[in-house]
């Protein structure tokens, strides 16, 4: 597979995949706990029912997908140098859109207390729908 101008061995490109996997997999997560989670965000204890939201707000559905474009294109815009964005369209899916930007810190740059520890991800999973 070219990739700009060298060659990929397929080491590079399996350890490449596993590392979009294991992103996409962590956006898929964290958009999932927007949705049902309102506190225990890192399930650090048995899920008991006063951790999950009374409200339940957003779509699992179109979430992966979106985090599996948005993976799939990052991987294109390095490989290729490319200068474009992602761009979705309103709705229940929005945990499909935030969940990457929490998970490559920009959420975080934009809203401070929605930090990237514990603390932070259950602000971040928290205020989605909120009161919940």
């Amino acid at each position: 597979m070219a990739t700009g101008t060298a060659q990929q061995s397929g080491l590079e490109l399996n350890r490449e995949l596993n590392s979009i996997d294991a992103w996409w997999r962590a956006a898929n997560y964290l958009a999932v706990g927007m949705i049902y989670l309102q506190e225990n965000p890192l399930l650090a204890e048995p899920l008991r029912p006063e951790h999950i939201k009374n409200r339940l707000l957003g779509h699992w559905g179109s979430s992966p997908g979106q985090a599996f474009i948005w993976a799939h294109a990052n991987r294109v815009i390095r490989h290729h140098q490319l200068d474009m964005i992602y761009l979705s369209g309103p709705g229940h899916g929005a945990p499909g859109v935030l969940a990457p930007t929490y998970l490559d810190g920009s959420y975080s740059e934009i809203y401070p207390d929605k930090s990237q520890d514990a603390a932070g991800m259950r602000r971040f999973f928290k205020q989605f729908s909120f009161p919940g």
